[in-house]
């Protein structure tokens, strides 16, 4: 028969009354993330459905794409903006399509990170764009392909979404110049 302390009562204690937050919080994770994978309705986010359309959706952090043309619907993950200061929402579109893109971060990603290159180029080792990017008509917003796979399902750039590079290429070869695209 063991002794109860006083010691070992308080840590049962605290771990009973830590145990439904802790499965809260998971709960809450898993409900977030299987979400963004469920089918969503284009026409609760457009007015109009006469082009290829991607929602870009931040909180479940996955991206949905419709071809009108021929009911292709698809659904990736992706990653998303570290912060909420650093995600630009509303509508846009797709302005400019590049292989093997080559990365000058801005002013205030050098600010944060002093260790960042002035310049990367296309296909260099590191290059945080991955193999392919395609450019929103917001300045220094795109949707492009990563080497770090870790980067996937979490808040980790500087305001880009981010794909596997080999669903941001198959994303690319089905995705035309003026592309709306809306990010939540």
């Amino acid at each position: 028969m063991t002794k109860t302390t006083r010691r070992t009562f308080i840590a049962a204690t605290a771990a009973t009354l830590a145990t439904p937050t802790l499965l809260r919080a998971e709960l809450n994770t898993v409900q977030r993330n299987a979400s963004g994978f469920m089918a969503q309705k284009w026409q609760d986010h457009f007015d109009t459905f006469d082009r290829v359309t991607i929602l870009c959706d931040t909180n479940a952090r996955a991206l949905h794409y419709w071809n009108p043309e021929n009911g292709d619907y698809r659904i990736y993950p992706t990653s998303v903006p570290q912060t909420d200061e650093l995600t630009k929402r509303g509508l846009t579109k797709i302005v400019r399509k590049k292989h093997n893109p080559s990365w000058t971060p801005t002013a205030s990603m050098r600010e944060r990170d002093p260790s960042l290159p002035v310049h990367m180029e296309g296909g260099a080792v590191g290059n945080p764009l991955g193999t392919r990017a395609m450019y929103l008509d917001w300045p220094a917003y795109l949707i492009h392909g990563t080497h770090d796979t870790r980067k996937i399902g979490r808040r980790s750039s500087s305001g880009c979404i981010g794909l596997f590079n080999f669903m941001v290429e198959e994303l690319f070869e089905i995705t035309p110049v003026g592309t709306q695209v809306r990010v939540l």
